[in-house]
């Protein structure tokens, strides 16, 4: 299966919105979760967010308490009240017992002390995403990539992938056709600070090629020299 730029890609992508009034740190968290596969929107008051939920329910937001306009758990309680239910991750940069059991209160999922680690945020949205259900599956025509049960499927046919292998053909098929460097694919595969010795991850892709040939029409991994590899 040839997969090109112009290739039918339903990415369905969780859709993430962003309330902090920090632009520096609002376009570090924007660039980064979509680099991560997010779909991601954002907004720099109360005001602005209340227009942005109004047009597509988000899968998860991001909000930061200490707000220009309000108080972020203000503002996630008057969401709740108009009957919003994605799940809420506060940004703050105070850490006491009474300020974390008011954001619960206020309708809060979870909480984040700045500063934060960004790999850290990542897990955490993707836990509370999964917890509430939605689809985060990759589909390429008929290939079909899924996160819950972490396996692929094409043609009638399933193989089951490791957490790592999953990681590192997720990472390829948010961007099929296109070469994925080998840096951005080690950040995928394996944890923060973990050392990856040079062959390692053409170990991965060589596990995951074979695999992907048990699977009648799907995509297959390309070398890219001198960059890393891409989904074709």
């Amino acid at each position: 299966m040839a997969i090109g730029r112009d290739t039918a890609v339903d990415m369905i992508d969780p859709y993430v919105v962003v309330l902090e009034d920090d632009p520096e740190l609002r376009s570090l968290l924007t660039r980064g979760l979509r680099e991560e596969g997010f779909k991601v929107s954002t907004a720099g008051s109360a005001s602005e967010l209340f227009e942005v939920v109004k047009s597509r329910d988000p899968d998860a937001l991001i909000v930061d308490i200490g707000l220009p306009d309000a108080d972020g758990r203000d503002v996630v309680q008057a969401l709740r009240a108009r009957g919003e239910t994605a799940p809420v991750i506060f940004l703050t940069a105070r850490d006491a017992l009474p300020d974390r059991l008011s954001g619960c209160a206020a309708g809060g999922d979870d909480y984040l002390t700045k500063p934060f680690a960004f790999a850290e945020l990542v897990a955490r949205l993707h836990a509370l995403i999964k917890r509430g259900g939605s689809d985060l599956a990759t589909l390429i025509g008929e290939f079909r990539l899924d996160p819950v049960t972490h396996a692929a499927s094409c043609g009638g046919e399933v193989v089951d992938l490791t957490p790592t292998e999953f990681r590192i053909l997720a990472r390829l098929a948010a961007h099929p056709g296109d070469a994925v460097r080998r840096r951005q694919l080690v950040e995928a595969g394996w944890a923060h600070g973990a050392i990856v010795h040079d062959n390692t991850l053409d170990v991965y892709v060589a596990r995951l090629r074979r695999k992907l040939a048990t699977l009648p029409g799907s995509p297959e991994i390309a070398t890219v020299h001198g960059v890393g590899y891409s989904l074709r």
